[in-house]
């Protein structure tokens, strides 16, 4: 039995013991609205409570993208016509549903290959498994538009090797999939051209563990190998600025790593000074956090960063205007003052997100 919500790109499908979840929103490269995450959450529960339902599959319907993220452009307007309320209660939802995803009670698998992003790592990045095909592109590219790394990426990223997370969080750097696979972001690498045969296997019941250990090819050695000891050194810094300060020391001089750190560096320079802070406190203190208490925090930033200018700006000239030009407030690093960093994130909200 399959079915297709109406008109808000998402599939479910019940195919034996499997429920097939299919993203299904091509122009907007599968970015998540309001309406496919309460379809998702509904459905999900639906087969908690279904002893038809043995397994769950979530994947894309298109190979371009898996997910490109949340729907910040219709967040953005929300907030712009002063329906905030009803934009914090999509993230509020959302991260609901990334809880619910990373507490599934049956085996949950994610196909994901093409660009993954944001919330696209949201709805994978907690779950038991997580298949990466062949041209995966992985990111978290939020400083970008005046947000910060959230759906948990306060819980994940600075549980990543070293300091890779860190780096990936303040500059929004996109990886592939040997890399991605190399720092545990995916469980698993089985070429696309074999998943419809798992999705059949799954539905046949064989049990998920086995099959993905059964059907996984080994991945070919990461890209940037020999980058994550310097990526280490650098992205150890104390601050975002010490860490700004590093790069441009780094790229001063020659050599792939230096051609690294000037382009890192220059990524940076882009992005919301803002956004690179929270990021860098983010990674600071996600590890003291269990993945409700992230999502709760981040919860409270993104509801305090819908009354500043740099979301709106953010998405007006990456995603509206697409000027590529944003100005920012502040507009360098050196601007931005700790304490009004350390409100965002210590000052409670009267109604806090609470998740169990």
């Amino acid at each position: 039995m399959s079915d297709r919500t109406a008109d808000i790109g998402i599939g479910f499908e019940e195919r034996g013991a499997v429920g097939i979840v299919t993203l299904d929103r091509p122009r907007a490269l599968n970015a998540v609205d309001h309406p496919m995450v309460q379809a998702m959450d509904a459905r999900l529960r639906a087969w908690i409570a279904d002893p038809r339902i043995a397994q769950v599959v979530l994947r894309s319907a298109h190979p371009r993208a898996f997910c490109v993220g949340g729907d910040v452009r219709a967040m953005a307007e929300l907030g712009r016509s002063g329906r905030k309320d009803e934009a914090r209660q999509y993230w509020r939802d959302e991260y609901a549903l990334d809880y619910l995803i990373a507490r599934y009670p049956k085996p949950f698998v994610s196909l994901v290959d093409g660009l993954c992003f944001g919330g696209g790592f949201g709805l994978t990045g907690h779950g038991r498994y997580r298949v990466a095909g062949e041209n995966l592109g992985f990111a978290m590219p939020e400083v970008a538009i005046g947000l910060f790394p959230d759906v948990g990426g306060t819980f994940v990223l600075p549980r990543l090797p070293g300091w890779s997370g860190t780096w990936l969080a303040m500059t929004g750097a996109r990886i592939g999939m040997a890399d991605a696979l190399a720092l545990g972001l995916y469980t698993h690498h089985i070429p696309t051209d074999r998943w419809p045969e798992l999705v059949d296997a799954l539905a046949a019941g064989e049990a998920m563990e086995t099959l993905l250990g059964r059907m996984a090819a080994r991945p070919p050695a990461p890209d940037l190998a020999s980058l994550y000891p310097h990526i280490d050194r650098i992205f150890a810094g104390g601050s975002a600025v010490a860490i700004a300060i590093a790069l441009e020391k780094v790229g001063e001089g020659e050599g792939e790593v230096a051609a690294f750190a000037r382009l890192q560096l220059e990524t940076l320079r882009r992005a919301s000074p803002t956004s690179v802070h929270i990021a860098f406190q983010q990674m600071q203190r996600g590890l003291g956090l269990d993945l409700a208490g992230c999502l709760a925090l981040e919860f409270r930033l993104v509801s305090r960063l819908l009354n500043q200018h740099d979301f709106f700006e953010g998405v007006r000239a990456v995603l509206v205007d697409k000027d590529q030009k944003p100005v920012w407030q502040p507009a360098r690093l050196d601007d931005v003052d700790p304490a009004s960093i350390a409100a965002l994130f210590d000052e409670p909200l009267d109604d806090e997100l609470l998740l169990a």
